[in-house]
């Protein structure tokens, strides 16, 4: 149950940023949609749902591999508290912040976007060269350098203007969540698939179970 929530609920969040942006007057940014009507019920339950994905990797890593996943652990419940804060505050209605609420959104994401990539790479650090664990690394990667590109491009950058960011910082923003979202997918699949291998109990020897029999007592003639 816990890995098909750490599947599931990454799958819901994408399925929902899709659903929102077919179904709603296109906005700059994804918690710009939190804004419209319409919007405000989607981007909560997608981002909550993510949370629950977030929240049941760390449970399911708790279970499979409590000593070598703690990193990873903490950061992943890091994000879910990001991504409640940031469902429970919205964002402000322009490109700069001017409340409490908007700070805490802008804040709380920031959780969000840089202890998710950092989870990645601890959780593969030091395994196999396997598919999944390769792919959990290059998502990771690919999550950083996404991120590195966004924040240059954002308006409150002093490099936007050099670069034109405000032309594009939106769809950077939209790349990122997308991106994310298939590392937290990744990361489960490796890592509690692993797990369920390893938590099989290995059988006994046949030697040992012959060697325990029950004491037979002779009665006196």
């Amino acid at each position: 149950m816990i890995r098909w929530i750490a599947l599931l609920g990454p799958l819901a969040c994408l399925s929902v940023l899709g659903y929102a942006h077919l179904a709603l007057p296109a906005q700059t940014l994804v918690s710009d949609y939190a804004l419209i009507d319409g919007g405000t019920p989607l981007i909560i339950g997608g981002t909550l749902a993510l949370a629950a994905g977030c929240l049941s990797l760390a449970y399911g890593l708790t279970v499979h591999e409590p000593s070598r996943s703690a990193a990873a652990r903490v950061l992943l419940v890091a994000a879910t508290g990001g991504l409640m804060l940031s469902a429970l505050f919205p964002t402000d209605p322009s490109a700069g912040v001017s409340s409490l609420t908007g700070e805490i959104h802008r804040w709380s994401s920031a959780v969000v976007f840089t202890s998710l990539p950092v989870a990645g790479w601890s959780l593969a650090r030091g395994r196999a060269a396997l598919p999944r664990w390769n792919l959990v690394r290059s998502l990771s990667v690919t999550s950083a350098l996404t991120l590195g590109v966004y924040l240059g491009a954002h308006p409150g950058s002093v490099v936007s203007t050099l670069i034109g960011g405000s032309a594009y910082y939106g769809l950077l923003e939209r790349g990122l969540l997308v991106a994310e979202i298939a590392l937290i997918v990744s990361m489960g699949v490796a890592a509690l698939r692993q797990g369920g291998v390893s938590a099989a109990v290995p059988a006994a020897p046949q030697g040992r179970l012959s060697a325990v029999r029950p004491e037979r007592h002779e009665h006196a003639a």
